[in-house]
């Protein structure tokens, strides 16, 4: 976690390693603080230190003065001040150097240093770039005349085409929008016309993992054939995870690129941008030259990264056009003006640079999988539920499990480890194909294909219902299916891993997948996908740390898209179940999902909305006047 961390942690589950962390700091402020002989309240501080650090922990960027417990918000500023523990921000503060305080109070919020300065960079970066770019008449005509050959003409407003013309006449364009509404489309539009206009224009692709990226580059390359030859040979040839386009050293949160060293681009597109934590936004931002355009595209209705922050989800909540910039895509988009003028959302913390797509090309309005990922949106777990129990849609499907209802040690019933493995039958069956004279590029291409139409998905790591117990089974079994015993070790022919933490050397990041198959030699690697095309192989020794991918857990899923996904609920209500996180796992699914369950902790989650405390939307609406 940013600000603190403690490797003695690191092997625990999830909520052992933040009550951890969080009592590792509470000590630490308190003797920092009874070093200094403060007069204050030294048990209140740790117990407020305690609670700060939980809340990081659980994605938080800070915690306001008035979700304290067992203090006043008074007696809260009044003990951090007195510890010299804190300071609040303000005309006398904001000179101090960056170490002079552990702890940050600003406008009612309490941050750990290190966040609130991360949260004021990206502020002022947002606040320079989400300017229009200088464009005279005789640009905006050639734009109006791009984008009329990119979209073909349409009753209302485009939004794809709006989207476009907005990143053709600013520097930050947000686009938001659920599966199949056209992100990468635009986009691919968007980058034909550039090109168009500007020959030379530099351009970056990028993503939060390495499987977000590829189907990110991909999906472009599907995109964009209809362009010239002249065109597409400028297109770039290959997508980024955002810290290999950042240059991510053996130093964790250092990168080659920053504002004294910036990207030599001219555009910047980041695909799955709700991924996006604190951290990483404010660097990708810092490390942005002058005269750069920034894409975000996402979708504001999935998870919030892993690490702390929703920049995503705070920047897209809403979206508002003034009537100067109404009247320019009006014009560009051809498009009724007094339609871009409503908006749509809360108030928008970015007017005039978010745009929501909204039309699903892939979800038909009947679809089982979009209706479901409606009523999920909507809170509405028992109108799910009552459809998907009718067997209303073959797209959905409904696995009632209340085995573990009463206890996380229940084991999952026979239903749910049917449909686990049946759902792999098809890669097992493809391993079992394997012939000696095929070449070993085909035969990776082929396995990771077959592996890849099906994933389970879960929500917690610890329990039966959790990632370690599915993924266990599901090794036994596999196994078993592909002839691999129990001598062959931690590392046998046909496991998939995925990778855990970055590792420039092997040039492996976090969420990358790969397969361990036999390779040219007859020995063991661990293969994955190469940038750019064709395949890598590793000796399985040299992989960072990783673990088996049978199942994955949600928020690892995301960037990802699966033919069919079983979305395993866990056993009991917990605090990570949240509609966003059901949305998320469904709309990873392109045909077929399952759900397995109870139906108390499925409406549960449908029930209960993802918050995450941060300062900066409310800062960016507060310079915006509050009117969005």
């Amino acid at each position: 976690m940013n600000g603190f961390s403690d490797r003695r942690f690191a092997a625990a589950s999830p909520q052992a390693a933040s009550e951890g962390l969080a009592d590792g700091f509470a000590s630490q402020v308190k003797n920092w603080a009874e070093g200094a002989v403060c007069p204050a309240d030294m048990d209140c501080l740790a117990r407020i230190a305690r609670e700060l650090a939980l809340a990081a922990c659980d994605g938080h960027v800070c915690l306001p003065l008035d979700a304290l417990s067992n203090v006043s918000v008074a007696d809260a500023k009044r003990i951090l001040l007195e510890s010299g523990m804190a300071a609040e921000m303000g005309a006398s503060c904001r000179a101090l150097p960056a170490t002079a305080f552990p702890l940050v109070i600003d406008q009612g919020r309490l941050y750990l240093r290190a966040f609130f300065d991360l949260e004021s960079s990206l502020f002022r970066a947002l606040t320079t770039l989400a300017v229009p770019l200088p464009v005279d008449a005789a640009a905006l005509d050639a734009a109006r005349a791009t984008l009329g050959t990119a979209f073909p003409p349409r009753e209302g407003v485009d939004w794809q085409k709006a989207a476009a013309a907005l990143a053709l006449t600013r520097r930050l364009t947000i686009i938001s929008g659920g599966p199949g509404t056209g992100k990468t489309t635009t986009v691919a539009a968007l980058i034909g016309c550039l090109l168009e206009l500007e020959p030379e224009l530099r351009i970056g692709l990028a993503a939060p993992t390495g499987k977000a990226a590829a189907r990110l580059r991909e999906a472009l390359g599907e995109r964009t054939r209809h362009l010239r030859e002249s065109v597409r040979v400028r297109l770039p040839a290959e997508a980024y995870t955002l810290h290999r386009l950042l240059g991510a050293s053996a130093t964790p949160g250092r990168f080659r690129h920053h504002a004294g060293n910036p990207l030599a681009l001219d555009l910047v597109v980041v695909d799955e941008a709700s991924m996006l934590d604190l951290a990483l936004a404010a660097r990708l931002f810092d490390a942005l030259p002058p005269q750069a355009r920034l894409v975000l595209l996402g979708d504001k209705d999935q998870l919030s990264a892993v690490e702390a922050g929703a920049v995503f989800g705070e920047l897209s909540s809403g979206w508002r056009f003034g009537a100067d910039e109404s009247a320019r895509l009006a014009k560009l988009a051809d498009a009724p003006e007094k339609v871009l003028l409503q908006g749509a959302g809360s108030e928008a913390a970015l007017p005039d640079s978010v745009v929501w797509l909204q039309e699903s090309y892939r979800f038909r309005d009947d679809s089982g999988i979009g209706r479901l990922a409606r009523n999920i949106n909507a809170g509405d777990g028992a109108a799910a539920l009552g459809w998907m129990r009718a067997h209303a849609d073959p797209e959905v499907e409904w696995i009632e499990d209340e085995t573990g209802s009463s206890s996380s040690d229940a084991p999952l019933s026979a239903a749910v480890l049917a449909a686990m493995e049946k759902g792999y039958a098809a890669y097992f069956s493809a391993f079992r194909d394997i012939r000696a004279d095929e070449p070993t590029d085909a035969r990776f291409n082929r396995l990771f294909d077959a592996f890849g139409r099906f994933r389970v998905l879960v929500a917690v790591h610890q329990g039966r219902h959790g990632l370690m117990a599915v993924n266990a089974h599901l090794e036994q079994h596999a196994r078993t299916e592909v002839g691999s015993g129990a001598a062959s070790g931690a590392f046998w022919a046909g496991r998939p891993v995925i990778v855990l933490k970055n590792d420039p050397v092997t040039r492996l990041f976090n969420g990358d997948i790969g397969l361990c198959l036999p390779w040219q030699d007859g020995a063991l690697m661990a293969v994955f996908p190469a940038s750019g095309g064709g395949v890598r192989a590793i000796p399985p020794h040299r992989l960072p740390e990783h673990d088996t991918a049978f199942a994955l857990t949600v928020h690892k899923s995301q960037g990802s898209e699966f033919s069919e996904v079983l979305l395993l609920l866990p056993s009991q209500t917990v605090r990570v179940l949240s509609r966003e996180l059901l949305y998320t796992g469904v709309t990873r699914a392109a045909r077929r999902v399952s759900i397995a369950g109870s139906a108390a902790v499925f409406e549960a989650g449908c029930a209960t909305r993802s918050v995450r405390f941060s300062g900066l939307g409310e800062k960016l609406r507060n310079r915006n006047g509050g009117s969005g």
